[in-house]
């Protein structure tokens, strides 16, 4: 593979962790938005929608700017544990 693709660097994602693959976020919104519902009458048809997809999806995606921090997570995981025992907080408080 080094040879064929010298940039590619193999990632091996964290199983539970499928909102950081990209390739499955990308058919995620193919399902949502291309796929679904499924009204098809032929292969043809599915064929000319995911063709037109890319089209459209190639003219309008934007790079973006992505980072979430161990701060980040660790703000979020506070955020998630006072929402989940709010009871806590008023123990906390007091």
């Amino acid at each position: 593979m080094h040879q064929a693709w010298p940039n590619a660097h193999l990632i091996h994602l964290p199983v539970h962790a499928s909102w950081l693959d990209q390739a499955e976020i990308y058919f995620s919104v193919v399902q949502r938005k291309v796929v679904a519902p499924n009204d098809f009458t032929d292969t043809d048809q599915i064929r000319s929608r995911l063709a037109a997809f890319e089209i459209r999806y190639n003219a309008i995606a934007r790079p973006f700017n992505w980072k979430f921090t161990h701060h980040d997570l660790h703000d979020l995981l506070q955020r998630i544990d006072a929402h989940d025992n709010p009871t806590e907080d008023r123990h906390k408080a007091a």
